[in-house]
C-alpha cells in the first residue's frame, strides 16, 4: 500500500447530473494501477468527515501520469468532493485491492455496468481495447439521463448495448435481460459486472446457469481500505465449497469471482 498525502487535482467535470468525474496528477498509481482497484481518498484534513472514502480507479493515463475517478453525489463527503478544484490537494492511498482477471487472448468478454457501475468497467475497457478480444458493453440505468459515458465508450468501438427500466433510450427492462441473450447467443466467455446488488444477484446466476466465468466488482461501507477493521467484509465459498468464509472487500476485493459469492 502506498500513500500520497499531496495528490493535485487536474480537473473535475459533471458528466451527469450529481455524477462528477475527478482527475488527479499521481504519476506512481497511474503507473500501477490495475482494472478493478481503488482509491482510498480523504476528502478533507479534518476530522469531519472523518474516513476516507473509496472510488474506484475510473481511468488512467500512464503517459501523463493522470489517474480518474468518477462517483455520484451520494453524501457530505461526496458533496465536498464535488467542490474541489484545480490546484487543490487530496490525501490518497493506493491503488488498494484485487482487480479483475484480464481474458485470455481471443476470448470474448462481457462488460455490464449499472449506473454508476461503469466506474471500474471503463478502465477495463481502457486496457481491453489494446488486447486481441471482441468485447461487448451492456449498459443499464433507470433512465436514460443516468446512462454515463456513452460516447467515451463508443469510442473504444465496443459492441454496445443499453436497457433503461422506463424504456426511455434502449431496451425496456433491467440490463441482465441483455445479458441473458447474449449468453444463450454463446457471444460471452467471460463476464464483468458493477452495478447494484439486485443486479449482480441474478449476474451470478446467469453465468452458473450457462457455465460461464465471471467476476463482480463488490460495494460495501469501508472502514481502514487496508484489511484490518473487518468492516467490509462479504459471505463467500469457502476454497474447497463445503462452507463458507467472509472476506474482505477492500483486500481479497472488490473484485470477486461471481461462483464464490454467496447472496
Amino acid at each position: 500500500m502506498k500513500h500520497f498525502p499531496a495528490v493535485e487535482v487536474i480537473r473535475q467535470e459533471m458528466v451527469a447530473p450529481d455524477c462528477y468525474r475527478l482527475h488527479l496528477f499521481a504519476p506512481e498509481i497511474s503507473a500501477s494501477a490495475k482494472p478493478g482497484q481503488f482509491l482510498h481518498i480523504r476528502i478533507t484534513p479534518g476530522l469531519e468527515p472523518l474516513l476516507r472514502r473509496p472510488f474506484s480507479v475510473h481511468a488512467a493515463d500512464r503517459q501523463k501520469g493522470e489517474v480518474a475517478v468518477l462517483y455520484r453525489v451520494v453524501g457530505r463527503g461526496t458533496r465536498l468532493l464535488a467542490e474541489k478544484k484545480k490546484g487543490e490537494t487530496l490525501d490518497v492511498m493506493g491503488p488498494l485491492g484485487r482487480g479483475f482477471t484480464l481474458p485470455a487472448p481471443g476470448q470474448k468478454a462481457a462488460l455490464v455496468a449499472g449506473g454508476i457501475g461503469i466506474a471500474p468497467l471503463f478502465f477495463l475497457l481502457q486496457t481491453l481495447a489494446g488486447l486481441k478480444n471482441s468485447v461487448h458493453v451492456l449498459l443499464g440505468a433507470r433512465v436514460a439521463k443516468e446512462l454515463l459515458l456513452i460516447r467515451e465508450i463508443g469510442a473504444y468501438k465496443p459492441s454496445l448495448m443499453v436497457a433503461t427500466d422506463d424504456g426511455s433510450r434502449g431496451r425496456r427492462g433491467p440490463v441482465t435481460e441483455l445479458l441473458r441473450e447474449l449468453l444463450a447467443e454463446r457471444k460471452a466467455d467471460r463476464v464483468y459486472a458493477c452495478g447494484p446488488t439486485a443486479m449482480l444477484k441474478t449476474v451470478a446466476a446467469l453465468l452458473q446457469k450457462h457455465g460461464v466465468d465471471g467476476e463482480l466488482s463488490l460495494e460495501e461501507r469501508m472502514g481502514c481500505g487496508v484489511g484490518a477493521c473487518l468492516s467490509c467484509v462479504c459471505k463467500t465459498s469457502s476454497k474447497d465449497g463445503t462452507s463458507f468464509a467472509y472476506r474482505r472487500v477492500c483486500l481479497e476485493g472488490p473484485v470477486f469471482p461471481a461462483r464464490d459469492v454467496i447472496w
